[in-house]
């Protein structure tokens, strides 16, 4: 799973994710995307789940790139713990992922493999998403 080696500060404010992408909502390496339609956190384990999908249906043919990383951290308390005691552990991380995202590229196979690796990865993805292709 994807997880930062080292980061500044272990402990982010949650913050908030109104309107589209800033950056990252153009193909960059690959003839093939999948595009945020939504805005979400997407976790370490989400991601790797899609990663899985697309590369066991590719199998040996193309590259995959994966373009976002979660690097921003979640903290948990224990359950049944009262409220105070400060801010709890870091439980896991999170990628923040807005409207217009490129989240994963593909290059190296045909169109119908691209798009049925993708769709497979979409399944696994709490939000709606779009195929896209360069121009």
């Amino acid at each position: 799973m994807l997880i930062p080696k080292k980061v500044k500060h272990r402990k982010h404010h949650r913050g908030r994710m109104a309107g589209k992408a800033k950056g990252g909502y153009s193909l960059s390496f690959g003839a093939f995307g999948l595009k945020a339609q939504e805005s979400i956190w997407l976790t370490s384990r989400q991601i790797e789940a899609a990663r899985r999908a697309m590369t066991r249906f590719v199998q040996r043919g193309g590259k995959i790139w994966i373009r976002v990383f979660p690097d921003k951290a979640v903290t948990k308390k224990a359950a049944e713990v009262g409220m105070g005691g400060g801010k709890g552990a870091v439980d896991h991380f999170v990628a923040v992922v807005k409207r217009g995202r490129i989240l994963f590229e593909m290059d190296g196979v045909p169109l119908a493999v691209a798009q049925e690796a993708m769709r497979l990865a979409s399944h696994k993805l709490p939000i709606k998403t779009k195929f896209i292709q360069a121009q």
